[in-house]
């Protein structure tokens, strides 16, 4: 028995939380039935006609992209442009479009994890952390049931921070309750006061597992009914981000850096600006358009900043603090198919997977 689309759906967003996705983005299924067995994958960039095709002559029913063919709603689908040949190429031949965009973005090991590893970055970390995606959780519980309703619910995903787990605060105190007549207390009885000695327990879970942390707690609980509550919190999280910046294994000229940039992206061409006159140490990266980060790239000390889509008037922000480097879109971001491909290889062994072949840049140099 094969998986279904849903499955490696599932998978693919443990990896990349919906959630982690900005606003204007539509990292989702965008045709295809979820209930369907997979018949085989194709990893890209981009989901083009040309891509659709070779799915079709593959015989595989599932395209896993990082930019999403969709990225506003469509009023018509007659054709007349490449986005609505392309999904009406998919429907009619029952291949699933899924995109995983700035939500791969955002996670630690995603797309930008990628580039500072083909640069050999050592020490990295986001350069722009994501606010506003953590919970804390605070629950009550008796003493003897303490670990085993904990034990389950650091298995759903609560209690990590950075590279610690099982993280918690608690301390000792007593509950006070009265059931009503129609309860079925586990400790006490009806229509009577009573009194505990109960532990509260505070934990950090990230906003996107906070369901399944509570159902977990309420179904390992002894209680009827669970004292708690959840509390959205701003903290930053050092794991969710945009951009990275990491350190080179030994500092380098600036135009030994830029040798160096192009040979582990496989470039053509770099747009830059003007080379600093001193050691290169910390690099700063973003797939795709991330110039919104130089400021945060200057904040975090880099010599370099390898971003692409910089228009002319934004390389003079650079004003020496670093060296801009302008990459390409496609450049940038080719490595996540396979990315992508590893993902799905390592956990689903038995599909069959497939790295595009189609070039889907849309511009080309000479």
């Amino acid at each position: 028995m094969g998986y279904k689309i849903s499955e490696v759906i599932s998978y693919l967003e443990e990896v990349a939380p919906p959630s982690y996705q900005e606003s204007y983005d539509n990292a989702t299924l965008i045709t295809g039935d979820p209930n369907s067995l997979v018949e085989g994958v194709i990893c890209t960039l981009d989901c083009t006609e040309e891509v659709v095709q070779e799915a079709i002559q593959l015989g595989a029913n599932m395209i896993v992209a990082h930019h999403p063919i969709v990225f506003k709603g469509l009023k018509t689908l007659t054709g007349k442009d490449y986005v609505e040949r392309t999904i009406i190429k998919a429907i009619k031949n029952d291949i699933a479009i899924y995109a995983i965009h700035t939500n791969l973005d955002h996670v630690a090991t995603g797309v930008n994890k990628r580039i500072c590893n083909r640069l050999e970055l050592i020490h990295t970390k986001i350069l722009q952390p994501k606010k506003s995606v953590l919970n804390k959780l605070v629950f009550f519980v008796p003493e003897d049931d303490k670990e085993n309703v904990l034990q389950v619910m650091h298995a759903a995903g609560a209690g990590n921070i950075g590279e610690y787990s099982d993280c918690s605060f608690q301390s000792k105190g007593t509950g006070f309750f009265t059931p009503s007549l129609k309860a079925n207390p586990k400790i006490g009885k009806k229509n009577t006061p009573e009194q505990v000695e109960e532990i509260r327990v505070e934990l950090i879970v990230p906003r996107h597992k906070i369901v399944s942390v509570v159902k977990a707690m309420k179904a390992a609980h002894p209680y009827e009914e669970v004292a708690h509550y959840i509390q959205a919190i701003e903290n930053e999280n050092q794991e969710v981000g945009a951009g990275m910046h990491g350190e080179l294994h030994q500092t380098m000229t600036g135009e030994a850096f830029l040798g160096h940039l192009k040979a582990s992206m496989d470039l053509k061409i770099i747009k830059h600006t003007k080379i600093i006159d001193r050691p290169i140490n910390r690099v700063a990266v973003c797939g795709g358009s991330g110039i919104f980060l130089l400021g945060d790239a200057k904040k975090a000390k880099a010599d370099v900043f390898v971003t692409s889509d910089v228009k002319y008037h934004e390389f003079f922000d650079a004003e020496e603090d670093l060296i801009i480097c302008d990459i390409g879109h496609y450049e940038s971001e080719i490595f996540t198919k396979d990315l992508l491909y590893e993902l799905l290889s390592q956990n689903f062994p038995n599909i069959a997977l497939y790295l595009t072949k189609v070039v889907t840049n849309p511009t080309s140099y000479r």
